[in-house]
């Protein structure tokens, strides 16, 4: 028991190096921006203080999304997709597996659960003891299942899903920002010195190595970034784009998609003037989501002919009819109607996919290339 419980310790500290290798990095260059160059290297007033105004905006926003998108916890299930106390135990007791899904069944016929396994099981997780609801998967990292997860992010250490997506698209995009401004703003004075208009002095490592790691950085999360905008415009995490939902009539990788406008509401909220605020303003809570099902099976179908009749916006589209919460139906009854022209094209080159790598792979490549060019200019 000992080593173990000092392995996972050990594994909790070493989850944050990632973490604190970007802190290093960002003190670093707020270091060589501000001293380094707006203090010793520009002369001009007027250009310092444009250029420090701007910076510190931007550095403040990336770092308050930063803060919320590593501490903001994974939400969880709520306690009405676990099993009672005597399911539980029938549950456990039970070894064949099909009267395990008989209990599954019957404990979920009241939940808003309309994706399955691929085997048309019941999503259940062993290990939290819970139903899944919709969307929500098992992190071996966090050991938990959280609402909507996207993925695991060790440079955030945290899990991206639910609670903290909208932190994690502003944290791309204000470090977007901050990597353009500091590459743009650099790159007079890097010609500068590299061809040697400006004295040799020690600020010259600082501006060439900022400039070399804002442009890569500014590289590498843009296609970071711009998948990510793609996976809110069609309402998929990421683990949805590589392994559909399964419906109970079939799988589809549009069942959640309302509509681009509508998909950016379901995540930014109802009032735009908080889209760029990291403050949590997402749609629902986490545990049931409006679907696009074209075709109603036969247990909704049940449903909907003992309660109220299922809201539309379309003559050929219903909607479900299990109780969502109020923003999300906010979603299904606004004015603007529902524009499906029919299943969208699903055949993706696997060269695309390939392109949409996590953010591990980028991080490390730009990590990589930051030590060449590190190495270069040490070089006599």
């Amino acid at each position: 028991m000992a080593p173990s419980h000092v392995l996972k310790c050990c594994q909790k500290v070493l989850a944050w190096v990632p973490v604190v290798f970007i802190a290093l990095v960002v003190a670093w260059s707020y270091y060589a921006y501000v001293v380094e160059l707006c203090v010793f290297i520009i002369s001009s007033t007027a250009e310092k203080a444009v250029y420090l105004v701007i910076f510190h905006l931007l550095f403040f926003m990336f770092i308050w999304s930063y803060w919320k998108t590593i501490f903001t916890p994974p939400a969880s299930p709520s306690k009405e997709f676990c099993l009672s106390k005597a399911d539980k135990e029938q549950y456990e007791k039970e070894e064949r597996p099909e009267y395990q899904q008989e209990i599954l069944r019957r404990a979920a016929k009241d939940l808003p659960i309309y994706t399955t396994t691929a085997s048309r099981a019941i999503r259940y997780c062993d290990r939290c003891q819970l139903i899944k609801p919709d969307r929500c998967h098992h992190c071996s990292a966090c050991d938990i299942c959280v609402l909507k997860m996207d993925h695991h992010c060790p440079w955030v250490n945290n899990c991206v899903g639910f609670s903290n997506y909208k932190f994690f698209l502003l944290f791309l995009m204000y470090s977007l920002l901050y990597c353009l401004f500091v590459a743009a703003t650099v790159l007079q004075y890097f010609i500068k010195f590299w061809t040697n208009e400006l004295p040799d002095t020690h600020a010259k490592f600082h501006v060439l190595f900022l400039f070399f790691v804002a442009a890569m950085f500014f590289i590498s999360i843009l296609s970071l970034f711009s998948y990510h905008c793609w996976l809110v415009g069609k309402n998929r995490s990421t683990i949805e784009t590589f392994r559909a939902p399964m419906f109970r009539n079939g799988p589809d990788k549009n069942g959640f998609s309302l509509g681009c406008s509508k998909n950016l509401r379901e995540v930014f909220g109802d009032e735009k003037k908080y889209w760029l605020i990291p403050v949590f303003t997402s749609l629902g809570d986490g545990c049931n989501f409006p679907t696009r099902l074209v075709i109603m099976d036969p247990e909704q179908l049940a449903v909907s002919s003992q309660n109220e009749p299922a809201k539309s916006s379309g003559s050929n589209q219903s909607f479900p009819t299990r109780p969502l919460s109020e923003s999300q139906n906010r979603l299904l009854t606004s004015d603007s109607q529902w524009v499906e022209s029919g299943p969208e094209e699903e055949n993706v080159k696997s060269g695309s996919l390939c392109c949409n790598t996590s953010d591990d792979s980028m991080v490390l490549l730009v990590v990589g290339l930051s030590i060449f060019f590190f190495l270069g200019l040490k070089s006599p």
